[in-house]
């Protein structure tokens, strides 16, 4: 079966084992996903399952969209992602819940889009020291300092680190614990954080580092 699956992130709670311990978990509603199409070496030069997340109205996906899930007699599918996966045994049509993939005590890899924001400085972006909070220093406690050079090459160099768009990156988090899986309810509680805000698109992949 595939190792992978779409879902929403929910929120942030915790969540008590039968020893007392508390985990902080965060809880990611889990498909059920459907494959709308697998691709084959012989075809597209590799092997991956096209999986579609996500009932949506037809008058708000794109008419390419649409005949590509009509052309396989699929609902309409709000979000469509790839997993690589070899010898999954699937076909088109196939529903997968988060029974299916995935069992507590799992580690998986969570890819999500992180929080925007905004412009910010490069203390907040890339953590940078700053300089003193005395010695005649008054409004430079949060500048970044001098990032050039001497002569050669006499310039910033391309890549930087300074003051720009901080966040709305694609984020993995890798190798997190599965804490519990609810099939009923379709939902995934995985130890610790995960990129992205509440309601954002999340991927779960089997952890590729364990």
């Amino acid at each position: 079966m595939l190792k992978g699956l779409i879902g929403k992130k929910i929120g942030m709670t915790q969540i008590f084992d039968e020893t007392g311990v508390a985990y902080t978990v965060t809880l990611i509603e889990a498909g059920p996903c459907y494959v709308t199409q697998i691709r084959l070496p012989e075809k597209e030069g590799y092997s991956a399952v096209q999986l579609g997340f996500g009932e949506v109205n037809p008058k708000k996906l794109s008419n390419g969209e649409l005949g590509h899930l009509k052309a396989n007699e699929i609902s309409p599918m709000r979000y469509l992602r790839e997993f690589r996966a070899k010898d999954h045994g699937l076909k088109v049509g196939d529903k997968i819940t988060v029974a299916d993939a995935f069992a507590a005590g799992e580690r998986v890899d969570v890819i999500g889009v992180s929080k925007g924001k905004g412009f910010a400085g490069a203390v907040k972006r890339h953590h940078f020291h700053g300089m003193n909070a005395t010695h005649g220093t008054s409004d430079r406690n949060r500048a970044p300092g001098s990032r050039g050079s001497g002569t050669t090459p006499g310039r910033v160099l391309k890549g930087a680190r300074g003051a720009g768009h901080m966040g709305s990156d694609r984020v993995t988090t890798q190798n997190i614990k599965i804490v519990l899986v609810d099939a009923e309810r379709n939902l995934i509680a995985i130890n610790g954080a995960v990129p992205g805000a509440k309601g954002s698109l999340v991927m779960i992949k089997e952890a590729r580092k364990q």
